[in-house]
């Protein structure tokens, strides 16, 4: 078996400066955030300011997502995955430096953050089709789970990093500081990125081709259903947001504490990506998706009602974990189904709807903790997770029938891979692909 371990002397070197950016760019971004949000709430303590810190990140790339994958499919998608992650350490900088005088104005954080947002947006759908062309389409698989380790590992040590260093120095600029501090190294790592020259959209920028992503999407059934259902499973089952409201009113764990319940999630995902980098999924992965969704809500539930801090953290892990395997689907069916010259526009539509589920659902998770508190919030939200999986049964029953996963350039499109294995089922022949080649894992190296 093949995978991103196993590649040529010249891709692994590509592809390990990728994932240290990547790393790094986490880490930048995860310790900005357990700082904002720690000391958001500090100053307001009520949980409504910290869906505002999510709606401030949304709402720009509700306004650029598509404009921004128009751009990755038309510029140099290095280029811009290095100015956003340049505007990444600036927005840190500024943070710290807002605080140096006092208590920066929630006014000044939310502006910042919307910078942020909007780096964010240009970001995503260039740095998600960056990647195929780093590394072999036979290995894709194998490093699309690497790759969302590499997130897990960056997601539980920024957290912890960023919320150790907040209860030892008793503000957030310091870790503001920090974070600018490791932009300037995540910029060095990817001056040195030499991604293989593909093809890119030949016709100039229109409204048609802005709208080409979406359409593509719209006529993809199953990426349509797979990227809804994490919209909406995400944006109901949301309980990050309301962390430093657990850590502080519920569990009682400080600021130290909420570093550790923002990484829990990520440990459970890390462990679950390193599973799937050496083994990947060889069959019923429209199921395993539906199934880490569904887990994903009971965990939720559990969380909002546990009052000890270990089970919190288990149920946590378990989060993770479950939303893993669902991400491992359906990044592989989004990054490399499409065509090259398309990826950054369907990219961006996807980030749209992550977007959405993430930013948009932090502001969802403190409006309803405003209305009926936390604890309900984080229950009711779990609940309408497990809701979701249902009814997404039935809209899209393609979902449940997506057996193999594609493994390079040329493959069908998910929806007729979802036929496929219809027509397969009721012909008694063998698991195939539609071009007639058994597909193996999605790992294998083919030649």
């Amino acid at each position: 078996m093949a995978t991103a371990f196993s590649l040529r002397a010249p891709e692994a070197r590509q592809f390990r400066r990728f994932l240290l950016s990547r790393l790094l760019a986490i880490l930048v971004l995860e310790t900005t955030s357990v700082a904002v949000g720690w000391q958001v709430y500090a100053l307001t303590h009520a949980p409504l300011s910290l869906g505002l810190v999510g709606l401030a990140q949304f709402l720009p790339s509700l306004g650029l997502s598509l404009v921004a994958g128009t751009v990755a499919d038309h510029v140099d998608r290095k280029r811009i995955v290095l100015v956003c992650h340049a505007l990444f350490g600036v927005v840190a900088l500024c943070l710290g430096l807002a605080g140096l005088r006092g208590a920066p104005p929630l006014w000044a954080i939310y502006a910042v953050l919307v910078l942020l947002g909007s780096a964010r947006a240009f970001n995503a759908p260039a740095a998600q089709a960056l990647m195929p062309s780093l590394v072999p389409a036979a290995s894709f698989g194998s490093a699309v789970a690497i790759n969302s380790s590499v997130f897990q590992v960056g997601s539980i040590a920024g957290p912890a990093l960023g919320g150790l260093l907040y209860a030892w120095v008793g503000n957030a600029e310091p870790v503001y500081f920090l974070a600018a501090a490791l932009a300037v190294v995540d910029i060095w790592a990817l001056l040195g990125l030499h991604p293989r020259v593909e093809k890119r959209e030949p016709r100039a920028v229109s409204w048609a081709t802005v709208m080409a992503g979406v359409r593509y999407v719209w006529a993809d059934k199953v990426i349509l259903g797979c990227i809804s259902l994490d919209l909406f499973a995400v944006l109901l089952g949301g309980a990050v947001a309301l962390m430093p409201v657990f850590a502080q009113d519920v569990l009682a764990c400080g600021p130290q504490g909420l570093g550790l319940l923002r990484g829990a999630p990520a440990v459970g995902a890390g462990l679950t990506g390193l599973w799937l980098a050496r083994h990947p999924l060889r069959r019923r992965a429209g199921p395993t998706m539906l199934l880490g969704v569904a887990v994903f809500g009971l965990a939720t539930v559990g969380f909002g009602l546990s009052r000890s801090f270990p089970v919190s953290l288990l149920l946590l892990a378990v989060m993770g974990a479950a939303d893993m395997a669902s991400v491992f689907v359906r990044l592989t069916l989004v990054q490399i189904s499409p065509p090259p010259e398309m990826r950054g526009r369907v990219n961006a539509v996807n980030m749209l709807f992550i977007g959405a589920s993430n930013e948009l659902g932090e502001f969802e998770s403190g409006l309803t903790a405003q209305w009926f508190g936390a604890v309900r919030a984080v229950v009711l939200g779990g609940l309408g997770t497990l809701a979701v999986v249902a009814l997404w049964l039935r809209l899209f029953p393609g979902l449940a029938r997506v057996d193999r996963l594609p493994t390079g350039e040329g493959r069908p499109t998910a929806s007729e891979a979802a036929a496929q294995t219809d027509a397969e089922l009721s012909s008694g022949l063998g698991p195939q692909d539609v071009c007639g080649e058994d597909m193996g894992r999605p790992g294998d190296d083919r030649g």
